[in-house]
């Protein structure tokens, strides 16, 4: 189906491209805010994937799904951005951390069960981050997030063990 949509863009029906957007835009950004933990800046790295989807359209080998080639895409703009802004995430103190979480648990007590898995992705760093939202919150496989992320299935398992841990001992301080 995507097939049609992509002759159709290639074509020269700009619109046919909003299917991609509504489809993508979600999982685009989730991705993004996984590596960049900031919302504004994950919004402008999404639309740039977007963009920069839309004008490379034409050279896209149909070898591979167009869900992993834009994630790629999405992958490689979020860390080019962090790279760019030279926004680090060194590790502040994970107690100064929990503080800022409990307080905002408090002040909002109906918070959904995604914001606070978001907020302990947040606590980690972009690489464990990225690989826990690709695994466990989107379902993807170990091959798909090699074809996503360029790293070794042997990487992923490395870093989602060390996510995992990492995770564990949050909780573990709550």
């Amino acid at each position: 189906m995507e097939d049609v949509y992509i002759d159709r863009v290639i074509s020269g029906d700009i619109e046919a491209f909003s299917y991609f957007i509504r489809t993508y835009k979600n999982m685009a950004f989730n991705i993004s805010y996984a590596i960049i933990k900031d919302e504004q800046y994950a919004e402008e790295v999404t639309q740039d994937a977007f963009m920069k989807a839309f004008n490379g359209l034409k050279k896209f080998n149909r070898t591979a799904t167009f869900k992993s080639w834009f994630y790629r895409i999405v992958v490689n703009e979020s860390f080019l951005r962090l790279r760019t802004l030279k926004i680090r995430h060194s590790i502040v103190s994970i107690e100064e951390q929990e503080d800022a979480i409990l307080e905002e648990q408090i002040e909002d007590a109906s918070e959904t069960h995604t914001e606070k898995i978001h907020e302990v992705l947040s606590l980690l760093d972009a690489k464990e981050s990225l690989a826990i939202e690709l695994f466990y919150l989107q379902e993807l496989s170990i091959n798909e997030i090699v074809v996503i992320t360029g790293w070794s299935k042997a990487n992923i398992k490395v870093i989602l063990h060390r996510a995992r841990k990492s995770i564990r001992q949050i909780w573990k301080n709550k």
